[in-house]
């Protein structure tokens, strides 16, 4: 080493190793300074909606006003379903436990999976699975047709994002198709995923001899899909949306009292269908 060069001091090459641990493009930040996606985030506070900022930690960029409008309005549909929902009922039994809101928030969450919360996702892949077909040149009937034969012929269940247990007609699922409408026709989406939802609700009920309408998670997958979010993170903006209630009914409940409630009330229990009653063999035999 010559008089010239210099050691790397221990605090450069820490930094340095430190710099190669972790990669982000989503922030920047070191004393005095954050910046998110590029923005300063004193920039961001007070001009930034809370829905162009989801938009802009996940996609890189700002969304127009419009795209942030109807990414709120799909997040706002979905906040609760009531403690028959499992998520919710999680929430407010483990807030009788005494964790806490953060551990009755994360109890609750951690059961939105494929059956409860990720309805969504798998509506917005099968959505996409006709688009591909379309863009391959078939026609709208014909894609929702040949979906639906695989989906009967391979798999099993109720077709993703359609049919609701406890509604006849998930009042949601209307009216954000409606709003869809709106705002495509104004431009701000394409509208071509509500043509194919509506275009396998028609399909469904042909087939089925009754109608088996749209439902949240098929719906709020139509406004994702037309805002370009692919199927996984579908499932993430149904967790963010679920958070809402979530929160609200833990702290309702730790506000409430109570003390370890479970599902049903200590008067009402679970059937039984084990072995019956029985004795111990014979020590002695």
């Amino acid at each position: 080493m010559s008089g010239k060069e210099k050691k790397p001091s221990e605090e450069t090459t820490g930094r340095a190793r430190g710099e190669e641990w972790w990669q982000t493009s989503i922030i920047e930040m070191m004393p005095g300074v954050i910046r998110l996606r590029g923005y300063e985030i004193q920039d961001l506070i007070g001009r930034v909606s809370f829905p162009a900022m989801i938009w802009l930690m996940l996609r890189g960029e700002l969304p127009t006003d419009e795209q942030a409008d109807l990414l709120g309005i799909a997040l706002g549909a979905a906040v609760d379903h009531g403690p028959q929902a499992p998520s919710i009922a999680i929430a407010r039994m483990a807030a009788t436990c005494g964790v806490g809101i953060n551990s009755a928030m994360a109890s609750a969450i951690n059961v939105l999976g494929d059956v409860h919360g990720g309805a969504g996702e798998q509506a917005l892949a099968f959505y996409g699975d006709i688009a591909i077909a379309m863009d391959e040149g078939a026609t709208l009937t014909d894609a929702v047709a040949a979906r639906l034969n695989r989906f009967f012929a391979e798999e099993s269940g109720y077709v993703p994002g359609f049919g609701h247990r406890f509604h006849p007609v998930d009042p949601r699922a209307p009216r954000l198709l409606e709003v869809t409408r709106d705002f495509a026709a104004r431009g701000v989406v394409g509208g071509r995923f509500a043509t194919i939802a509506e275009a396998i609700e028609a399909e469904i009920t042909r087939r089925k001899r009754k109608r088996i309408p749209l439902n949240i998670d098929g719906a709020t997958a139509v406004i994702y899909g037309e805002l370009g979010f692919p199927p996984p993170l579908t499932r993430g903006l149904f967790v963010l949306s679920r958070s809402v209630g979530i929160l609200a009914h833990a702290w309702e409940q730790t506000e409430q009292g109570g003390r370890n409630k479970g599902p049903l009330p200590r008067e009402w229990l679970w059937a039984y269908a084990g072995t019956p009653k029985r004795k111990l063999p014979d020590d002695g035999g």
